[in-house]
């Protein structure tokens, strides 16, 4: 049994107080996130810190890799679309830290592209429908083979990172975040957690606890609110 947290986008004290009930009803349980760490929210430093001394294993999304490629390759393509989606609250929460960008972009290096966890699969969006003749045939068997296909362009709108698309039924319970809803919203069809309930937004942060592919309980913490402004969007 493990819990997962949905997209935090800088909403540091959400967080906190949303581990924290995690912690009093489930003891030392393992917690994992989705990713989106970071951009629009008002504390997406003070996020990716307490995702490191709280050894919480996360996936990256989007604004993970945005943020990661304009350090690291200024003139990326995915550079150039970080300001587009919210970088100046992020680079806000890094005046006077930049000390620490280091370590938290090793971070983001380092996490993997998706988790095949026996209770369930994380990833940021989820193998889309779209990507089916691109991967190897019997999917879960080979991570290898897996990882490398789904790196084949992760900026396309398909990926893993990026995807809006149907998801594929992969035989297992797919966590996934990116697309927003308002209440955790789970399709049984295709076998998939949509957990992203739009903390930057003003509704809440959620997360979920499943055992051998299925849902326990959604645990969710409403936006503290001097995590994002009024017109996070």
């Amino acid at each position: 049994m493990i819990a997962i947290i949905g997209d935090i986008h800088g909403c540091f004290y959400t967080l906190q107080n949303l581990v924290e009930k995690i912690k009093q009803k489930y003891p030392g349980l393992s917690i994992y996130c989705v990713g989106d760490l970071v951009d629009r929210g008002n504390h997406s430093y003070e996020v990716m810190e307490y995702v490191k001394s709280e050894k919480i294993v996360f996936t990256p999304g989007n604004h993970d890799y945005m943020f990661y490629y304009y350090m690291k390759d200024p003139l990326s393509v995915w550079a150039k679309a970080w300001f587009q989606n919210g970088a100046d609250a992020t680079l806000r929460s890094y005046e006077n830290r930049m000390d620490k960008i280091d370590d938290h972009l090793e971070l983001i290096e380092q996490a993997p592209l998706f988790i095949d966890h026996k209770d369930c699969f994380i990833s940021h969006a989820g193998i889309s429908i779209y990507l089916v003749d691109k991967l190897p045939k019997n999917i879960l068997e080979d991570h290898t083979k897996l990882d490398n296909a789904l790196r084949e362009d992760l900026f396309d709108q398909h990926s893993i990172i990026w995807s809006r698309d149907e998801l594929l039924n992969i035989g297992k319970l797919q966590i996934v975040g990116h697309t927003r809803r308002q209440e955790v919203y789970q399709n049984k069809i295709n076998n998939v957690l949509y957990i992203d309930t739009a903390a930057v937004a003003h509704n809440k942060l959620s997360a979920v606890i499943v055992d051998q592919n299925k849902l326990i309980e959604i645990m969710s913490e409403n936006t503290d609110t001097s995590d994002a402004a009024a017109t996070s969007i």
